[in-house]
């Protein structure tokens, strides 16, 4: 069960209601972890303003995914897990070897496996990375803007991680757990 609330449209305040609204009529529900957010709304509005941002950049969807599988697999939040699993194979169209690969922040694409490289550096190194890790994602051919984004969905990932591991909040979707990292 779940440690925060999970706010309902009905029950919601009105600042509330109006973003869980919106966030209905657009993907057609209300995911349990926006529900729990809407305890603050100030965190629901800052996760929704943050990844609809993020959608718009030079990152595609199937990245972004990646990006997702990977941190939430560093940080063993089994929510993200279970909803970046889904939407990396329904929305994103990633095959399961992919999905697997993404997890160890790897890729069979040359371009992908060096933005997975470097974000898992950053989390790794708690924002500090070695001045190779850049040259070596740069020699791969990623740009400026994709450094810039890879350190955006970072932290967009990361909020919703450490927020859904501390939330404890049930997932919407089939679950899937995190490695043993023995």
């Amino acid at each position: 069960m779940s440690a925060l609330p999970q706010i309902e449209l009905d029950d919601a305040s009105d600042e509330a209601a109006k973003l869980l609204g919106e966030l209905k009529r657009s993907i057609g529900s209300i995911p349990n972890m926006a529900k729990a957010m809407a305890n603050s709304p100030a965190v629901l509005q800052g996760y929704l303003a943050l990844s609809g941002a993020l959608a718009t950049g030079v990152l595609p969807v199937a990245v972004r995914e990646r990006l997702a599988l990977a941190t939430a697999e560093y940080n063993r939040c089994t929510y993200c897990l279970s909803a970046h699993t889904y939407l990396g194979k329904n929305v994103a169209k990633l095959d399961t070897d992919e999905i697997e690969r993404a997890r160890h922040a790897q890729s069979s694409d040359p371009h992908v496996a060096a933005l997975l490289t470097l974000s898992d550096a950053i989390a790794r190194g708690q924002g500090t990375v070695d001045e190779v890790a850049l040259k070596t994602a740069r020699a791969a051919g990623v740009t400026d803007a994709e450094i810039s984004e890879v350190i955006g969905n970072l932290a967009l990932n990361i909020l919703t991680n450490y927020f859904n591991i501390v939330a404890d909040t049930d997932p919407d979707l089939p679950v899937v757990m995190p490695h043993d990292h023995a």
